[in-house]
């Protein structure tokens, strides 16, 4: 009988340390990319980043910046790309808008800037994550993908700091509002 009972408990730590008993559907560790949570920001969080760009306009109207380009020309539009790269787009344009800000100095910039900053960085993190885990679509981008990164890449070596401030800040709702939108409703976004 003792051998009964010590052939089970076995046969039970054996089997509890194989793992979890396989089932019909295969477990899939690829992370969902679902942008619908930023459809909408909060209203705490559409006033942070309207106190930053009013802030940051006033802080342009001071300086005299001559720009010779834009980064974000008015007739950019999301949905002229494919839907799979519109978060490549939008990750592109986040991580410009990521790294100008985070260059502005000033005590009460700064201040003014840490809560949009933030969700700014947990935007640009999701977007990482998520191109990340799909496959990629080619080598390297094409037609408007291919000039909306390019356009991006030579503002941030030809433009001031200061005319990279003004197009970021002039940008900031867009990108918030339609862009982010139309990576959040992905299909629909026509």
């Amino acid at each position: 009988m003792a051998y009964v009972w010590i052939l089970m408990l076995v046969t039970a730590l054996a089997s509890a340390r194989a793992g979890p008993v396989p089932t019909s559907k295969p477990v899939t560790t690829k992370r969902s990319c679902d942008f619908g949570r930023f459809n909408s920001l909060s209203p705490r969080e559409v006033t942070a980043f309207r106190r930053a760009k009013d802030a940051l306009e006033e802080r342009l109207l001071l300086r005299d910046c001559n720009c010779s380009s834009r980064p974000f020309p008015r007739t950019r539009d999301l949905r002229q790309l494919q839907v799979w790269e519109r978060p490549v787009a939008l990750e592109a344009e986040v991580a410009l808008t990521l790294k100008v800000l985070g260059n502005v100095t000033g005590s009460s910039l700064e201040a003014v800037l840490d809560q949009p900053l933030g969700t700014l960085h947990y935007i640009h993190l999701e977007l990482q994550t998520c191109l990340s885990a799909q496959p990629a679509a080619g080598t390297r981008p094409r037609g408007h993908l291919h000039h909306w990164l390019h356009r991006l890449r030579e503002a941030q070596k030809k433009e001031s700091p200061e005319c990279l401030l003004a197009s970021v800040t002039f940008n900031l709702f867009h990108l918030l509002k339609k862009d982010l939108n139309c990576v959040a409703i992905g299909d629909q976004c026509i």
